[in-house]
């Protein structure tokens, strides 16, 4: 079976409330043709795997916890872990003791930065504690790619996204329901 080339990616960084939000996300998806999606939420280890099966369980797509070396493919979606980064097209990915986050979301997101040229990016960050992947959003937004983030009315806990909405360029602000149509529709 051919494959559709990879034009579009979709980038979503969550920590705190995020899994009852991304599953929102990955149920309303489309079957995705040309496009991938790139999930980074924060989560202790042991739980990434039954997170990504549940995912699994309410999507049309193929959903997969990222394994080192592996080649980003349009269609599929990507639950990231440890520290995970981009060259290539290739995700690797090692386990990191020094950071603070799993996965590290200022890392994954920043390497995206310099596909902003030759691909369509949407990153979405959503409800959760801190700062983690506001600067990579911030870099994103710069280099062109569309960002968004949750509002206060929709975020369980209004840490990153609130921090996002400080310090992010052109940064879009939406409801949860909302982000669920725009990614929905980027998608399509």
């Amino acid at each position: 079976m051919k494959h559709s080339k990879l034009k579009k990616i979709v980038l979503i960084g969550a920590s705190t409330g995020g899994p009852g939000q991304i599953q929102k996300i990955i149920s309303a998806l489309p079957k995705l043709q040309n496009t991938t999606l790139i999930i980074a939420q924060h989560m202790v280890y042991s739980f990434m795997d039954s997170f990504t099966s549940r995912l699994q369980n309410i999507s049309h797509n193929s959903i997969s916890l990222v394994k080192d070396n592996q080649t980003l493919q349009s269609h599929n979606i990507y639950v990231l872990k440890g520290e995970t980064t981009l060259i290539d097209d290739v995700l690797s990915m090692k386990h990191s003791s020094l950071n603070t986050y799993n996965p590290n979301i200022n890392i994954a997101f920043n390497s995206f930065v310099s596909l902003c040229e030759e691909r369509e990016l949407l990153c979405v960050i959503l409800t959760g504690i801190g700062d983690d992947g506001v600067e990579a959003c911030k870099n994103l937004s710069l280099s062109g790619a569309r960002c968004i983030t949750e509002s206060a009315e929709s975020a369980i806990v209004d840490g990153m996204p609130s921090r996002a909405r400080l310090l992010v360029p052109n940064i879009e602000v939406y409801h949860i329901d909302e982000i669920v149509k725009i990614i929905s529709e980027f998608c399509e």
